[in-house]
């Protein structure tokens, strides 16, 4: 399947899931429960609160080299929003693209998907664990606060 066929399937609509692509064009699912909608949510929030510029959006489906993934949360500058607001999945990857950790989650799993979007083009990879504890990346590696956003908070408060 490709992300066009996935977005447009009557029986994938509407499921309690967030659903990705791998590199073979296989579904993969993921349950999400309340805490990780609640930092999802809270994330969106803030990053609307300090940034005055570009859209905040969440489940921002983005075209990487192992196929489409998902971002919890993104934010992109408002040239970047007009380059990829008409298409299927992104092109080019949000410049923060910032994942929200499940139980099911591997350290594994959240280094590939760094990869992959600063791959595509993401400036910042960010990841919110199941406690609330933020953890700022860029090409570099571990940031001690996020470039874009550097007065975001290392911890979401619940």
């Amino acid at each position: 399947m490709n992300w066009q066929e996935v977005c447009e399937h009557p029986q994938l609509q509407n499921l309690p899931f967030k659903v990705e692509l791998n590199r073979w064009g296989q579904i993969v699912m993921s349950p999400v429960k309340v805490r990780h909608s609640f930092y999802q949510g809270r994330i969106q929030r803030l990053l609307e609160a300090f940034l005055k510029t570009g859209e905040v959006m969440p489940e921002c489906a983005i075209a990487t080299t192992d196929g489409v993934k998902v971002a919890d949360v993104v934010w992109c500058s408002g040239d970047r929003f007009a380059q990829i607001e008409a298409e299927v999945a992104a092109s080019i990857a949000p410049e923060i693209c910032i994942e929200v950790k499940s139980a099911g989650n591997t350290e594994e799993e959240m280094l590939w998907k760094r990869e992959l979007y600063l791959a595509a083009g993401a400036l910042e990879f960010w990841v919110c664990d199941d406690q609330g504890g933020v953890t700022f990346y860029d090409r570099s590696g571990a940031l001690t606060r996020s470039l874009l956003v550097p007065n975001f908070p290392q911890q979401i408060q619940r």
